[in-house]
């Protein structure tokens, strides 16, 4: 009996452990951003996607576990010939990811060196197209062109291209040279259109200057003038308005008989200087008849100046 009871119970636990193998065989979670091909009997039967998926134990298989994330791959180092017969070095990374598992898993063997190797190609066919100086000069076309031509070539293995950057473009060691030479040259060819660019604007600089010196030069000669000129008008009329002043006031005086009084002996005081300066000056003296003494010309003088009055009146 008890013989009995442990055979049963043995059987018992073996099915139990049958049971959870084959549970164990035919569940299976997929991780995020990974997809698992499925083959039954050595054929495609799916792909499973992340969550929890069952599968036939003992039936079906897991094939291919391939990521759907985000893939960078470095691009060796390799020679490329430019339209201008330059040999080059060139090496990039390339970045790409899985869009049809089915595809990169039975459309190409291994597609990692599959796109690796046709980066390396296409690289090298793009080069050819571009001389040297456009090599460094148009990298991002250079870029976009040969991403462009991998994705038309890969479409078949399931893969996209989403970028792919140069890292480093070495030509010969000639090449550098010259460049090096090139570059010096254009330095000081901009250093030295930077020195007359320099000198032709202080030579402006100080021509201007030099120009508005003599303009402020001028209009302050100018300036002077016409103040000196404003200055003397106003003298002269100052002089004119203080003499004609005088001569009012002299006339004045002279209608009263105190200033007639005065411009007789006025007068007989210059005749009676100018006879004695001509007598000093010559030995003949010459006077007209009749105008012998001072009284004389006294009154000849008053005579002149009453006929004057009455011409005036």
């Amino acid at each position: 009996m008890d013989i009995l009871f442990d055979y049963v119970l043995r059987i018992e636990t073996f099915l139990l452990l049958f049971v959870l193998v084959l549970l164990k065989s035919s569940i299976i979670f997929v991780p995020q951003n990974r997809a698992y091909l499925i083959e039954r009997f050595g054929k495609y039967q799916s792909t499973r996607e992340a969550g929890l998926n069952f599968i036939m134990p003992f039936i079906d298989r897991i094939a291919a576990d391939r990521s759907l994330k985000e893939q960078a791959v470095d691009v060796p180092e390799q020679s490329a010939i430019t339209k201008d017969n330059i040999s080059l070095k060139v090496d990039g990374v390339l970045y790409f990811r899985v869009l049809d598992p089915y595809k990169a898993t039975y459309g190409v063997d291994n597609y990692v060196f599959a796109v690796t190797q046709l980066a390396q190609t296409t690289m090298r066919s793009e080069l050819g197209k571009m001389e040297l100086d456009k090599t460094f000069e148009e990298r991002d076309l250079l870029n976009t062109n040969i991403v462009a031509s991998i994705n038309d070539a890969s479409g078949p293995w399931g893969i996209q291209v989403m970028r792919y950057e140069i890292k480093d473009i070495v030509p010969p060691m000639s090449v550098m040279e010259a460049m090096e030479a090139q570059m010096k040259a254009e330095r000081v060819k901009r250093a030295q259109i930077l020195e007359s660019e320099g000198d032709r604007q202080a030579a402006i600089n100080r021509a201007e200057g030099e120009k508005a010196s003599v303009v402020l030069a001028a209009e302050a000669d100018k300036s002077e003038q016409v103040l000196r000129a404003e200055g003397e008008a106003k003298a002269i009329l100052a002089v004119a308005d203080a003499q004609a002043e005088a001569l009012r006031v002299v006339g004045d005086a002279a209608n009263t008989e105190q200033g007639q009084k005065a411009i007789q002996l006025d007068l007989a005081t210059k005749a009676i200087e100018a006879k004695q300066a001509i007598a000093r000056e010559s030995s003949v003296v010459l006077l007209p008849d009749g105008s012998t003494d001072a009284a004389s010309v006294v009154a000849q003088a008053m005579t002149i100046i009453n006929q004057m009055k009455t011409k005036g009146a």
